[in-house]
């Protein structure tokens, strides 16, 4: 089965990874645990917070790849505790968030069972810049240059 592309149009140059982007979250669109909050903090900043009742420091990690944060909890599970009723599950996870070209983690904390990871946007910023035209054949370059209004990333 052929899969119909939402990027294959020849006006679309270079839109190829957003296209991996979203099979990326289409992916992990099924996780549900843990549960989180994403939340505006300011006006270039944003918090992700989840519910990790029962996960301690050394539990948690964190890491930045191909900007994809990706968040794992594994609990271990201590031999010398017998059970008699076991309700709370000693179970691990991993929760990853696909991030814009740019954001950063600046912090992250552990307080009551919460883990927030704040994010910072970066402010765009318009630039201007020239882009000289040459000649395919000859030894004179044209004059002429063409203004190219681009954002930074």
């Amino acid at each position: 089965m052929t899969r119909l592309s939402l990027f294959n149009s020849p006006l679309l140059l270079g839109f190829d990874h957003f296209e991996r982007t979203l099979d990326r979250i289409a992916k992990s669109g099924a996780e549900g645990y843990p549960p989180y909050n994403i939340e505006q903090i300011g006006e270039d900043r944003l918090r992700i917070t989840l519910a990790v009742a029962g996960f301690g420091l050394d539990d948690l990690e964190i890491q930045i790849e191909s900007n994809q944060l990706t968040i794992r909890g594994r609990q271990t599970d201590e031999p010398e505790r017998v059970y008699l009723y076991r309700g709370i599950a000693a179970r691990q996870f991993q929760r990853s968030f696909v991030l814009a070209e740019g954001i950063e983690v600046t912090t992250a904390t552990l307080d009551n069972g919460l883990l927030s990871v704040d994010l910072q946007r970066p402010k765009a910023v318009s630039q201007v810049r020239t882009v000289p035209i040459s000649r395919a054949r000859g030894d004179r370059s044209v004059s002429k240059r063409v203004t190219v209004d681009a954002e930074s990333k």
